[in-house]
């Protein structure tokens, strides 16, 4: 029983110290992981923070771009017809959209997909208005008719996903 007595007189202290020593050493080591995760985090906020920035940036201008009353000023050429605009609006927002597909990455997938809504409403709406202006009629009754259907919406998709990207780029760089 003396024998037991002297191993547990040097073995307990001893294993006392180690559990110490051991909680002391994953405190410090988790607290140096911790340091160096944030200062990972610090670094990738920094450099995305300008390209999501961008990303709402080049995103509101796209729906600018898309608005009608834009749109037909940009795309209509002097002696077009009305098959001729509708086709030339269409395309020029493919284009523009295809060429923002990439910003995706960078918003949440709600914005996203007001954004895609928003550009299918859109062509949608050309093709409709196209459909009830004869194709060889002059591109201005059709640029007229878009418009009019456009503002008869109460809240049109376009102005819709303008507000979304503008409250989330507030709450994700301004106010959050």
């Amino acid at each position: 029983m003396n024998d037991f007595l002297e191993i547990v007189k040097y073995t307990l202290p001893s294993l006392i110290v180690f559990i110490t020593a051991y909680l002391i050493i994953r405190g410090f080591l988790d607290n140096e992981t911790n340091k160096q995760r944030a200062e990972i985090n610090l670094g990738n906020q920094r450099l995305l923070t300008p390209i999501r920035l961008q990303a709402y940036e080049r995103l509101i201008l796209f729906m600018e771009r898309s608005a009608p009353e834009a749109l037909i000023m940009r795309v209509q050429l002097q002696g077009m017809n009305a098959k001729q605009l509708k086709q030339s609006m269409i395309d020029a927002v493919r284009k523009e959209f295809e060429h923002n597909m990439s910003q995706q990455i960078y918003i949440s997938p709600k914005a996203w997909e007001a954004v895609r809504n928003a550009k299918e409403n859109l062509i949608k709406l050309i093709n409709v208005a196209g459909g009830k202006i004869p194709p060889n009629a002059n591109a201005l009754n059709l640029g007229q008719h878009i418009l009019e259907i456009y503002m008869a919406v109460d809240q049109p998709p376009l102005v819709s996903a303008m507000s979304l990207l503008k409250e989330e780029f507030y709450e994700s760089f301004i106010d959050g």
